[in-house]
């Protein structure tokens, strides 16, 4: 009865606070400066961190600073110093820095959820009241500019409290069909109100368009992700060594990659596998627990997170990919930039945008891990294939060099500027 009663009196106050926030966007409009888009903010979770979506911001953050003021807005800091290094030219700043300890306020807000962070969003439990008030404080404190938002804790927010006067931008790292009921409903109620949105994949896209036909943004297009530069030379692929690299989370498929190297093992003895990336303990010892009970010990090596991922790249023959879905595949690209031929899974939704089956990489259509340990036995046997597979992936990495793929976020810019 309680709990009825105070979502009753939240479900008010929300409505009443989103009923003010309309009258304030009508005042702000009309007194709002012209678009403006030498200045550009990109929301990160947190900045400090490591993933892909992190590298692949700064990567572009670094590629926008070129000619234009750039920061980076992280919600949240929780280690003293980036994993990896901030382009120069490009400023962060942190709304929740949590290695500090916040005043009164803060430590009581901090104790509550927030209200606007849905609970079926993956990052809800990483922010707390305080954390959402930070965030609602910086977006309403914003004039002009651009604002980019990476990740649908921050689209949701930026769509709802962004105000009048500034470009707003969601781009998207994660395939429309991993989020749940609940965060489409959302997405289509909101996102009309984005200048752009931007997808990694056409294949997102084209979802996108289909959730959005209703209300529309007024950009929806896709736009990849640009290679990083990477250390590391080029492989000569003689190395017998299979590299695969991600965080250690169902959706990559590691435990499926382990039963495919039970294929390889046999066939190929004297070849290795080393999976690069970091995960919960308990995942982790899941993991060396199936390579242990396959009696793969001695064949696959669990080799925890690294900086130097193009050097890594470079000591390896081939690059494997097992994740059961995919926001895109930036590691497939780095692979390729090292003159790796890739073999993966034909999972939603990145790899058949970027492997062309038989020319730069090997796609397997079928689910079974046995397949996939086939498809890199394959590339193992035939070093020509191997070979004629790891010259075109060079050909076709130079598609997402930073340059390439930044001239496509000026033209949006341009746009959107009109």
């Amino acid at each position: 009865m309680l709990g009825k009663l105070l979502r009753k009196v939240r479900t008010t106050v929300l409505r009443i606070a989103l009923w003010l926030l309309k009258g304030l966007n009508a005042r702000r409009a009309r007194r709002a400066p012209g678009p403006d888009t030498g200045t550009v903010r990109i929301l990160l979770l947190h900045a400090y961190g490591m993933g892909g979506t992190i590298r692949t911001v700064l990567n572009l953050a670094e590629y926008l600073a070129r000619g234009r003021d750039v920061e980076i807005v992280s919600v949240l800091r929780t280690s003293e110093q980036p994993f990896f290094d901030i382009p120069p030219g490009v400023r962060v700043r942190f709304l929740d820095d949590r290695t500090t300890t916040p005043g009164w306020a803060g430590r009581l807000l901090s104790r509550f959820p927030g209200p606007f962070v849905p609970g079926e969003e993956n990052a809800k439990s990483s922010f707390t009241l305080w954390t959402e008030l930070r965030l609602i404080a910086y977006l309403r404190s914003l004039r002009t500019g651009v604002l980019i938002a990476t990740r649908p804790a921050l689209t949701v927010m930026t769509a709802l409290f962004a105000p009048p006067g500034v470009i707003t931008i969601g781009q998207e790292h994660v395939t429309l069909g991993t989020q749940s009921p609940a965060m489409r409903s959302l997405f289509k109620r909101r996102y009309g109100r984005f200048d752009a949105f931007v997808t990694l994949t056409e294949a997102d896209r084209e979802q996108y368009a289909k959730l959005l036909k209703g209300d529309p943004p007024r950009r929806l297009l896709q736009i990849p992700n640009a290679i990083p530069e990477l250390d590391g030379c080029i492989s000569h692929l003689d190395e017998k060594t299979v590299v695969s690299m991600g965080r250690l989370v169902y959706a990559k498929g590691f435990d499926r990659l382990v039963n495919a190297w039970k294929t390889v093992a046999e066939a190929h003895p004297d070849w290795v596998l080393r999976i690069y990336g970091r995960g919960t303990e308990e995942r982790r010892d899941r993991l060396q627990a199936r390579i242990d009970d396959a009696g793969l010990s001695d064949k696959v090596f669990l080799m925890g997170s690294t900086a130097h991922v193009g050097v890594e790249l470079s000591k390896s023959s081939i690059y494997a990919v097992s994740s059961r879905y995919e926001g895109f595949g930036m590691t497939i690209l780095e692979a390729m930039s090292r003159g790796l031929p890739v073999v993966s899974f034909d999972c939603p939704n990145g790899p058949r945008e970027i492997i062309t089956d038989g020319r730069d990489g090997l796609l397997i259509t079928s689910k079974k891990a046995a397949a996939l340990g086939e498809g890199i036995c394959r590339l193992i046997a035939d070093e020509d294939l191997r070979r004629t597979l790891g010259r075109n992936a060079l050909i076709t990495a130079t598609r997402y060099d930073l340059d390439t793929v930044g001239a496509r976020w000026d033209a949006l810019l341009a746009d959107l500027q009109r």
